[in-house]
């Protein structure tokens, strides 16, 4: 008797070391940010969006300094 198997998962990783590494630092930056950021003074809303725009916006940038 031969059993059924079931198909395997590829078995490449999820993301790559380089896009790891890039959204690890723009997290790491919109941290960083979004912390001096409600440290100055302002609300925490503001802070956390200061903190999503700084990151999104340094993706591309990070994504062309890391090779």
């Amino acid at each position: 008797m031969s059993s059924i198997q079931p198909p395997q998962p590829p078995s490449g990783p999820f993301l790559s070391l380089h896009t790891a590494l890039v959204l690890l630092a723009a997290a790491v930056i919109g941290l960083v940010v979004a912390t001096l950021t409600f440290l100055s003074g302002t609300s925490a809303a503001e802070a956390a969006l200061a903190g999503l725009i700084s990151a999104s916006g340094s993706v591309p940038v990070l994504r062309t300094l890391i090779g």
